[in-house]
């Protein structure tokens, strides 16, 4: 069985996440990896984005093997805020930040897992498939770097994302579609004290339809969400005008298609009752992907994880990740568990052991 080299790893790890790389800043990040890339031997593209997204670039790299079958694996190298200044502790064979930032796991800890999985099989001189990187720009917030990806590079017809939680040997076959809407309520201003009544409350409008919207957990495959309240200039001021933003994501696109006309008919008929205008844009962020157990590829990852004596299983998830994406753009794509936790916050953290074992999945899933 491949030995990982455990303190390369986690060195390897610690260099990254110290490089500022909070989203749409990916530049310093995507040269670093470039260039270690280029140095493990892999031939690297540097892919342009719009100057929009990232001031740095999506990485595509290959290394052609000599087994059977090639296989794509991807991590984003964005992080959120506060993500600038990492400054990581060692404790206990668990690594977390200072706790003035997040730690960067999510999803450096997939980045130093492949790297080192091609140091250990190049230095055991083993055969490995054919391996494609998709190193991202800007996932957090939009997935923007996978929705930008050449895909005219990739070769494979499946793919890995490492951008999950959870405990090792977890894979995400299924995960939701989300809807974002943006609404703006047009009510009349008017003197609060001298004649409120010839006023239009933009508030008013929003309390009576966020009160008659089924929100939060609809059911186990569906949640919606408010988010973001804008509006009112003073107190003394019939409030003219509100801006919400909102989302809801479901499994099952009927019922995610079903959540947002009601929500956006709740929306019209308060502001219809209370004489108010209203403008709602609806867009999709990402579409939901589901994959059957007994598809090849989920059966060959749980191969590759029963061969290193760990316990594979199939669940959904809530969250969207890269993996939306790229199943929406037709390659096959389950996403695994690296071991983060508390991502997102200034708590986040990952422990070694679980690094360990993505990186000895990597190895025996691109040597078998």
């Amino acid at each position: 069985m491949t030995q990982v080299n455990q303190e390369r790893l986690v060195n390897h790890f610690l260099d990254i996440i110290q490089i500022d790389s909070e989203s749409k800043n990916e530049k310093a990040i995507a040269e670093a990896l470039a260039e270690q890339l280029g140095e493990l031997g892999f031939t690297v593209s540097k892919l342009s984005v719009p100057e929009h997204v990232s001031n740095g670039f999506n990485i595509y790299a290959r290394l052609d093997g000599s087994l059977e079958g090639s296989i794509v694996f991807s991590s984003h190298m964005d992080t959120v805020t506060p993500g600038n200044g990492i400054e990581p502790i060692i404790e206990d064979g668990v690594i977390r930040s200072k706790g003035n930032t997040i730690l960067g796991g999510d999803d450096k800890s997939g980045i130093a897992a492949v790297m080192e999985a091609v140091r250990v099989i190049k230095e055991n001189n083993q055969e490995h498939k054919t391996l494609e990187l998709a190193f991202t720009v800007y996932e957090e917030g939009g997935l923007h770097g996978s929705k930008n990806f050449d895909m005219s590079y990739i070769q494979s017809n499946y793919a890995i994302v490492l951008d999950s939680g959870g405990p090792i040997g977890t894979i995400i076959t299924s995960a939701p579609g989300q809807q974002n809407l943006k609404v703006t309520i047009t009510g009349r201003p008017a003197h609060a004290g001298l004649a409120p009544e010839e006023g239009i409350n933009a508030l008013t409008v929003a309390a009576d339809a966020i009160t008659n919207m089924t929100l939060s957990r609809i059911d186990e495959e569906t949640t919606a969400n408010i988010g973001v309240v804008r509006g009112g200039q003073a107190t003394n001021i019939v409030m003219p005008e509100l801006y919400i933003e909102g989302e809801a994501r479901s499994l099952d696109d009927e019922k995610l298609a079903k959540q947002v006309e009601h929500m956006e008919s709740t929306f019209k008929a308060a502001a219809d009752k209370h004489g108010a205008e209203i403008e709602i844009i609806s867009t999709r962020a990402y579409n939901a992907y589901k994959i059957a157990d007994e598809n090849p590829h989920v059966v060959s990852i749980k191969e590759a994880f029963e061969s290193i004596n760990i316990d594979p299983f199939t669940k959904p998830t809530g969250g969207g990740s890269d993996a939306n994406v790229f199943n929406e753009k037709g390659l096959t794509t389950v996403n695994l568990s690296t071991g983060m936790s508390k991502v997102h916050t200034t708590e986040e953290f990952i422990k070694v052991s679980d690094m360990v074992d993505i990186t000895r999945f990597v190895a025996a899933y691109l040597t078998r």
